[in-house]
């Protein structure tokens, strides 16, 4: 009896590793009902064309729309809390994150930390930053933000920035009155509420910036498919999609629940069986037009990722692979009422479509496909 080639996906398990661009084939035991997938003519019950185009290797990745720079905000000194900005908010220059005991802390741009009180004759890049405040917030007329010290005229123009908010014109900027952040922050949660008393170093509020990013785990073996820069294209909530490009991707982390999304803490105890064990890379996306965006904080949404790209190559549908019976690939070719198989190699794996190479095959030819 001769020996007969058999659909590939009716006789084996195709495991597609999308990093590089290649690919591995697992044998499996072979079942006879493959064998009735041929119709009693020989030809088989669907074709489907041989296409030239460009072929890509990207991925559908479930992920979470959130913001940028999340951290915690501390207290800067002791005291009852008596007012604290809501859930959601967004906290501009000048304006209150919360007050203490009836005194307001407020936010400023920079990114040192307010680490000290700042009075005359104090020098740093924290004295600088202030200085650019003051400047922009129309207090510090003549200042020179490129001087670290605190002078005469950094104390003068505190002054008045402390008379327009009605507080005691002291000239010095406590720890306690100031935040600095790098931009606009929004609100994410309250960490403590009005009547607390959270403690100098205690949380106080949960911030973000303002920017729009996704995030998500991807495998580290897909990991090639998700480098800085590269574009890609996040479907929303409702259907509208955004362009956006992958932002950064991360260190190697482990997944004990299985959930691609990194919306919430993560989550993989430490004890109990099961879960998906496989390490996975942070990745982070930015979008082209983040003002665009207005689905609300930590909703699902789907990455698209480009992953490699193939110009020009000839494909065809991945249940059109036959695993010939001496070995290697093919495809069957359906040509005039009759049908022949085609030796073919393999190349990269993406959409649903592989790439082959033989020099008997071309554009247009309908190759055969199981019911599957």
């Amino acid at each position: 009896m001769k020996p007969r080639s058999k659909w590939l996906l009716g006789a084996l398990a195709v495991v597609l590793a999308v990093s590089g661009g290649g690919y591995a084939v697992m044998a499996q035991p072979q079942r006879d009902d493959a064998a009735r997938e041929r119709r009693a003519d020989g030809l088989p019950p669907a074709t489907a064309p041989v296409r030239r185009g460009d072929l890509g290797s990207g991925l559908q990745v479930e992920g979470t729309l959130g913001y940028a720079q999340e951290r915690k905000l501390n207290a800067g000194g002791p005291g009852v809390l008596t007012w604290i900005a809501g859930e959601g908010s967004t906290v501009e220059r000048d304006g209150k994150l919360y007050e203490v005991g009836g005194r307001a802390v407020r936010l400023m741009y920079g990114a040192v930390p307010m680490y000290r009180p700042l009075k005359a004759g104090d020098k740093g890049e924290d004295v600088k930053q202030l200085k650019r405040n003051l400047q922009a917030l129309g207090y510090g007329t003549g200042l020179d933000p490129e001087d670290p010290a605190y002078t005469a005229g950094t104390a003068t123009a505190v002054k008045r920035w402390q008379k327009a908010h009605k507080n005691a014109e002291t000239g010095e900027v406590g720890k306690e009155d100031v935040a600095f952040a790098s931009g606009p922050q929004r609100v994410r949660g309250n960490d403590a509420a009005v009547g607390d008393e959270p403690g100098p170093g205690k949380p106080v509020l949960t911030v973000t910036g303002t920017e729009r990013i996704v995030r998500f785990r991807l495998e580290a073996a897909k990991a090639a498919a998700a480098k800085p820069g590269e574009p890609v294209t996040v479907r929303l909530p409702g259907g509208a999609t955004a362009g956006g490009k992958v932002d950064s991707v991360g260190g190697t982390a482990g997944s004990g629940d299985g959930n691609d999304g990194a919306g919430g803490a993560g989550g993989g105890g430490a004890g109990g069986g099961g879960g998906d064990k496989k390490a996975k890379v942070e990745v982070s996306v930015t979008f082209d037009k983040p003002a665009e965006v207005n689905a609300p904080d930590q909703s699902p949404v789907t990455v698209g990722l480009t992953g490699e790209t193939r110009k020009g190559v000839l494909s065809v549908p991945v249940g059109a692979l036959l695993a010939l019976a001496d070995g290697g690939f093919g495809v069957q070719v359906v040509e005039d009422g009759r049908a022949r198989e085609v030796k073919v190699e393999l190349g990269m794996f993406g959409n649903g479509r592989v790439e082959v190479t033989g020099g008997a095959l071309k554009e247009g030819m309908q190759v055969g496909i199981p019911k599957l």
